[in-house]
């Protein structure tokens, strides 16, 4: 029975814990409120994980170290880079392989479909961030300190997470109230799902192949926003959505308001124009194939239902 250390309390952590423990294995699942699904086989303890002394310790024993933590997207910049010190710390310490949650924004502006093999070229202070996580990581493992990988999937739609369609769409379509979101409505856009995220995640632990590089999570659609929308009130029965392009001085006013919106600004070049993320090497090496978009946005409205 192996042991695995999972960082986060996320759905995504959540789904990646059960997933383990499922399969017989035993799950220390770390969060600053010691969340967690119930499980005989997963340990939930309160810890905070930028603490590299703390995690190296929690972590000893494990054979993978999963992290599934963001910090709040407006700290993401200031708390990311004390985590992953600590998570750089307590892989190389303990002997556990590493296994990153991030996305696509170290890419930068892409034009055409992101492929892993992609360069990183980022023009945020998010993306710098995330950057820097993955070259850091990426140069342990090349140095042969450490064994490392990368998981990136697309915009997240499902229950718990904090994304543009839970946030502005969803909600919105179910009251059956007029969407505004700052986006091009008709730009092809990969959905990501967390459970998918978790499937992979595991899948990488237990492959070869999966270290030493970084892995698109398959895509639940590439549809606009608009396009999901529609499917979402058409599962749902809600009225068919009118949907209004945010002009920038709407976002800006957002943004003055609201710390989370004020982080959107510059993350504009993912929602003004296609941003589809190409995971065929993903689907080839593992045979992981996406949740049917239907089955998320379902599980989505239910979600969103039951938190309003």
């Amino acid at each position: 029975m192996s042991l695995h250390v999972v960082v986060g309390a996320n759905h995504s952590a959540t789904a990646t814990a059960r997933l383990l423990a499922e399969s017989g294995d035993r799950v220390r699942m770390l969060s600053r409120r010691g969340g967690g699904p119930a499980h005989p086989l997963i340990e939930r303890i309160t810890a905070d994980a930028s603490d590299a002394a703390v995690l190296t310790e929690l972590t000893r024993g494990a054979v993978t170290l999963f992290n599934c933590a963001s910090p709040a997207y407006n700290r993401l910049p200031i708390e990311t880079p004390a985590l992953a010190t600590a998570l750089l710390a307590a892989a190389e310490r303990s002997g556990a392989g590493y296994i990153n949650l991030s996305n696509t924004y170290g890419y930068g502006p892409v034009f055409g479909p992101m492929t892993e093999d992609l360069p990183m070229s980022p023009t945020t202070i998010k993306g710098r961030v995330r950057a820097q996580m993955w070259q850091d990581a990426i140069g342990a493992h090349e140095a042969g300190r450490i064994r490392f990988a990368e998981v990136r999937p697309g915009d997240f739609i499902g229950p718990g997470s904090v994304s543009m369609f839970n946030l502005m769409v969803g909600p919105s379509v179910l009251a059956g109230k007029p969407v505004h979101i700052p986006a091009d409505l008709d730009a092809p856009h990969s959905w990501g799902y967390p459970g998918d995220v978790a499937r992979m995640l595991v899948a990488l632990s237990r492959n070869e192949r999966a270290w030493g590089r970084a892995w698109h999570v398959p895509p639940i659609s590439d549809g606009s926003v608009h396009e999901v929308a529609v499917r979402f009130a058409e599962l749902t029965g809600a009225p068919v959505p009118r949907l209004v392009s945010m002009s920038p001085l709407d976002l800006h006013n957002l943004a003055i308001s609201d710390p989370i919106m004020a982080e959107v600004p510059e993350m504009q070049y993912l929602y003004q124009r296609p941003a589809v993320l190409d995971a065929s090497l993903s689907v080839r090496t593992f045979d992981l194939k996406p949740t049917p978009l239907d089955d998320v946005l379902i599980e989505t409205a239910n979600a969103l239902t039951t938190s309003g």
